[in-house]
């Protein structure tokens, strides 16, 4: 598999130019693909070294989008070119300008990373795929902005659907699977994470249930108050929350008959105190029961400045299918608030500049790494579908141990917004571009492994 630049030529005789050395090795193929597109083609010497160029009359049969550097994967006498990827979400505005609404900006640096990679991307949604012909209106993003053109169905799948409440939509559902089970396409990142099914699958591992803070599902009053009664704070979040939201920590003072809870409401952090454990409930949840929530033992965080601190950690895929840290960064809690979220006045800071303030246990940043990589990989096997990101919440406590908060199938991209975190935003992104490479070939040259 390598890279070569792929251009049109005037010519009508279905005509494939192949520079050498890949010449003599592709001479007598027949056929050349884009996407799921598959033409009969000739193929012909060029003497110009690391381009292929293709017919007018190919080309547009092919519905090639236009001219890159792109990979070239040869098997079974068929040359396919590309890959194409799509990034399948939601929310379409039908505006050209901002195509995707807010997201249109996540989007377009998504799609910026194909040429570093080789490959060419688009975003789409279900009412851009034509079943009749088997093409896809595709949103293509360049430096003269957004562009829709129609080309084959790719040849993978990236999920960015933006929420639980959209994915379960029956259509696009029925979008997923007949992609999936009818053109055989790698569809990767589907679904968003259980936190109570996460934290049943590492409590199964001893590798690393030691990163499992308690956990309880569905507590009652009796279940807070037991775990109060050890740890003095707990926190209580949706079973299929993100963002922080709805998350509450409730705190127990041990020289006060007095029960404290702090959340997030309209923008406002809050705290209010109660005089019983069951008031609190009854006013914060109005039950006693909280179901569809999980309850979590409080950790006493290392701090900055009086405020608590954690880690997000992105681990990606890379275009050899394995498990890499694509960034690290640290979130310190804004005043009064439940999480470090930046949504809830948190602050992002590199590890540069949280080693200046706080000392940290020695070799902090391979332990973390080790931690979320064994994680990654646990959850790899365990996890239905192909997962090929996967953001960590960790911390660390007052005496150096590594605790897991949240793992996110679908993370959150606002630790980038640091000036200083740069490198890491474009290394997060050309990834999943590369490890959609990688699905590619493993899907052309091993199906019967790959479809298995």
């Amino acid at each position: 598999m390598s890279l070569f630049m792929i251009k049109k030529i005037a010519d009508d005789n279905h005509c494939v130019f192949l520079p050498d050395p890949i010449y003599a090795a592709y001479k007598n193929f027949e056929k050349i693909s884009l996407g799921t597109e598959i033409c009969k083609c000739q193929i012909r010497h060029s003497m110009e070294l690391g381009t292929i160029y293709i017919a007018e009359s190919l080309w547009n049969e092919l519905a090639v989008p236009y001219e890159s550097k792109v990979h070239v994967i040869a098997h079974e006498g068929v040359l396919h070119v590309g890959p194409l990827i799509g990034v399948f979400t939601a929310g379409f505005t039908g505006s050209i300008l901002r195509p995707i609404g807010d997201r249109s900006l996540f989007f377009a640096k998504l799609l910026s990373a194909e040429k570093q990679v080789g490959a060419y991307t688009f975003v789409f949604g279900a009412n851009h795929i034509n079943w009749d012909n088997g093409r896809i209106k595709g949103l293509f993003h360049s430096t003269e902005g957004w562009q829709q053109m129609e080309v084959p169905i790719p040849n993978v799948v990236y999920d960015r659907l933006p929420n639980r409440k959209t994915e379960n939509h029956n259509i696009l559902k029925a979008i997923k699977n007949k992609l999936q089970t009818e053109y055989l396409i790698p569809w990767f990142n589907p679904g968003f994470f259980n936190k109570w099914e996460i934290h049943q699958i590492f409590s199964s591992h001893p590798e690393v249930s030691q990163y499992i803070p308690k956990t309880i599902v569905h507590p009652s009053l009796e279940n807070i108050g037991e775990i109060l009664n050890k740890y003095h704070s707990i926190y209580i979040k949706p079973i299929n929350g993100s963002l922080g939201l709805g998350i509450h920590q409730i705190i127990k003072p041990l020289d006060e008959e007095v029960w404290y809870c702090r959340f997030r409401r309209d923008d406002q952090n809050y705290l209010r105190k109660y005089k019983s454990l069951e008031s609190l409930l009854q006013k914060q949840f109005q039950k006693h029961v909280l179901k569809g929530y999980i309850a979590q033992q409080g950790i006493s965080l290392i701090r900055v400045e009086e405020k608590p601190m954690d880690f997000r950690i992105h681990i990606n895929k890379n275009d050899e299918g394995i498990w890499e840290m694509s960034a690290i960064a640290a979130k310190v809690a804004g005043v009064g608030s439940v999480t470090t979220h930046l949504g809830s006045g948190g602050i992002v800071k590199t590890l540069d500049e949280i080693i200046r303030f706080v000392p940290l246990p020695d070799h902090f940043a391979d332990r973390l790494k080790e931690a979320v990589l064994s994680m990654s990989q646990i959850l790899e096997k365990e996890i239905e579908g192909t997962i090929g990101e996967i953001g960590f919440d960790v911390g660390i406590d007052k005496n150096g141990h590594i605790w897991l908060f949240e793992a996110n199938s679908k993370p959150g991209r606002s630790i980038f917004k640091h000036p200083k975190l740069k490198e890491y935003d474009q290394l997060s992104r050309s990834l999943p571009i590369s490890y959609a490479v990688y699905l590619t070939k493993r899907a052309i040259l091993e199906p019967e492994v790959f479809f298995k």
